[in-house]
């Protein structure tokens, strides 16, 4: 089963390129399991601009890079969203990124790493209700990480507990994707 690890921040200089690799990282050692790392950066989206609503769409973008991506999307079972906190909220890019799509999120169960000043939490919180509109189940466990205590000096480094959360919530999303499937 393949589950994708969107890395949701296309900032130069982004901290989330380190986390996402970090989760990746830990989830090479996933057995049953194909996890991907899916960099937003990679696919250079437009601003969905389409007269079509994604969901009616049917798969048939007007946009070549927006097809790529669709095609990335449609190709995973599940997901880890790895997100920054921005302005209180979700990334522009990676809004744009769930919004340019329609069937390819429906139903597929998401996870959260989340990354900020305050780990994440409300970028978190406002995924938990967008992706609710695609009928994705969601778990309950998420990894908040701060920049503020887990990036001295500009790098990554990780508290000693962080290793537990994401197993945890490797294990969950793995359980609700067999359940699901």
């Amino acid at each position: 089963m393949t589950i994708g690890i969107i890395l949701g921040s296309t900032r130069g200089g982004r901290a989330g390129e380190a986390v996402a690799h970090w989760v990746a990282d830990a989830a090479q050692n996933r057995e049953g399991f194909d996890y991907r790392l899916l960099d937003l950066k990679d696919f250079q989206l437009p601003l969905n601009e389409s007269e079509t609503v994604p969901m009616a769409a049917n798969k048939n973008y007007d946009s070549a890079e927006i097809t790529r991506w669709s095609e990335a999307i449609d190709a995973c079972e599940a997901f880890v969203f790895v997100t920054p906190e921005y302005n209180h909220s979700v990334p522009a890019a990676f809004k744009n990124a769930v919004d340019s799509l329609g069937s390819e999120w429906a139903g597929k169960p998401v996870a959260f790493v989340g990354y900020g000043a305050n780990g994440g939490v409300r970028a978190v919180e406002h995924w938990r209700q967008i992706t609710a509109n695609f009928q994705m189940p969601n778990v309950r466990s998420q990894v908040a990480i701060s920049i503020m205590t887990e990036f001295p000096e500009g790098r990554f480094t990780p508290a000693d507990f962080q290793a537990g959360s994401l197993s945890a919530l490797f294990a969950e999303l793995e359980a609700l994707l067999t359940r699901l499937r």
